[in-house]
C-alpha cells in the first residue's frame, strides 16, 4: 500500500550464501511503521496549523511537518543551524526573515515563497 504497486530493490541471500538483490513489493512491517509515520507527522502538521491560527508559531512549522520534515532535516536540507529554524518558528521572528531566507526555505520545502508565508 505504501509503495503505491511499486517494485524496490533489497538485498537477500541467495542459494550460494551470497547477497543478491531481489525485488520486493513490500513488508508487513514496514508499512505498519511507515504508515504511522506518516500519522505521525500528520498529526504534527494539524497541531503546528492550529496554532499558526492562534498566532503562536510561524507557518514554517507548518509547512516543515506538510513535508514530512522536522528541523533537523529541515536544517540538512537549507544548510541552517536547528536552532536558527525554531527561532523563525516565532511569528515576531519570521516576519522579518529577509526574502533570499524565505526563498531558501521555499526551496527546501518544493512551495513558493507565497505559500510558504500562509497556511491553507
Amino acid at each position: 500500500m505504501t509503495l503505491a504497486g511499486h517494485r524496490k530493490a533489497i538485498y537477500a541471500v541467495g542459494p550460494d550464501g551470497r547477497y543478491t538483490v531481489v525485488p520486493s513489493s513490500g513488508w508487513e512491517v514496514e508499512e505498519t511503521v511507515t504508515l504511522q509515520a506518516v500519522e505521525h507527522f500528520r498529526r504534527m502538521e494539524e497541531d503546528a496549523r492550529r496554532r499558526v491560527l492562534e498566532g503562536t508559531t510561524s507557518p514554517l512549522e507548518f509547512h516543515m511537518y506538510r513535508s514530512r520534515m522536522d528541523p533537523a532535516l529541515l536544517s540538512q536540507t537549507t544548510g541552517l543551524w536547528c536552532w536558527r529554524i525554531r527561532r523563525h518558528f516565532r511569528p515576531q521572528v519570521f516576519a522579518r526573515l529577509k526574502p533570499a531566507l524565505l526563498a531558501r526555505y521555499a526551496d527546501a520545502l518544493g512551495i513558493s515563497v507565497e505559500s510558504l508565508q500562509r497556511v491553507q
